[in-house]
């Protein structure tokens, strides 16, 4: 089944060109890691997915419905996104936090209620920050503040996960421990993943599919192990590659 559908996208922004002609389909139970040298526009791309930024060539779809038709609470309901860093807008605690990701499902001006409460503390359970619910956000570390976001978007419950960096601020441990989390939400859901990464090691651990936007004509786009090769790497990032394979994973260096 076909979540998220791109056809024939063009962006440019700011006098660059991000991508001409772009297709590809986020199916159910996809997972795409998309790799990029700094400034190649992979968080624009992804702003134009989740319907931040108007499309000025090209169609969007989700679900087989022009992103255009959708109205914002319903899509919300659909689309989840995580940005690179927190934005820190009103003093709130991590409760209060959590909870704003059942928003999309509650009637104008209701309150949340135990069902939702419910929910926001079992995802605080699930990253590890169940003892800190009456913290107030501006006193979390960059990790925690990372956490923190995934939990909201498991409390969102969105079947379509669009995330900038998911591993930002985080210690290994916590790379891998919330990627394997993200992906059985992700599963449960009934859903498919986009995400933006550097580390092209766990695209290749984590995803079934790649995107290598290598610049605006080519952006490389498939199976993990059909794209995410040495030559296409040292395409991407102008460097010699070197890889060595361990338990069916292929796993990649500099040289």
């Amino acid at each position: 089944m076909t979540l998220l559908s791109v056809a024939a996208v063009s962006i440019s922004i700011g006098g660059k060109s991000i991508c001409r002609d772009l297709d590809f389909e986020l199916n159910q139970g996809q997972r795409w890691g998309v790799l990029g040298g700094n400034g190649v526009g992979k968080t624009t791309l992804l702003k134009y997915l989740a319907g931040l930024l108007p499309l000025a060539q090209g169609e969007l779809q989700i679900h087989g419905k022009p992103l255009s038709a959708w109205k914002r609470k319903a899509l919300a309901r659909e689309v989840g996104v995580l940005f690179q860093d927190s934005q820190d807008t009103f003093p709130t605690t991590v409760m209060e936090t959590a909870l704003s990701g059942r928003h999309p499902y509650l009637p104008f001006w209701s309150f949340e209620g135990e069902t939702e409460i419910a929910i926001a503390s079992q995802a605080l359970v699930d990253v590890a920050m169940a003892d800190m619910e009456d913290r107030q956000i501006d006193t979390l570390s960059g990790g925690e503040r990372r956490r923190l976001a995934i939990a909201t978007l498991i409390v969102q419950n969105p079947r379509i996960w669009l995330l900038d960096e998911p591993t930002n601020h985080l210690d290994l441990h916590h790379q891998i421990s919330l990627l394997e989390l993200i992906i059985d939400k992700v599963t449960a859901a009934q859903g498919a993943l986009l995400m933006v990464l550097h580390d092209v090691n766990l695209v290749s651990r984590f995803c079934t599919h790649a995107m290598l936007m290598v610049d605006a004509q080519t952006i490389i786009c498939g199976p993990i192990h059909d794209v995410v090769t040495r030559q296409n790497l040292e395409l991407l990032y102008r460097h010699p590659i070197r890889h060595i394979q361990g338990n069916g994973i292929r796993y990649f260096f500099p040289e």
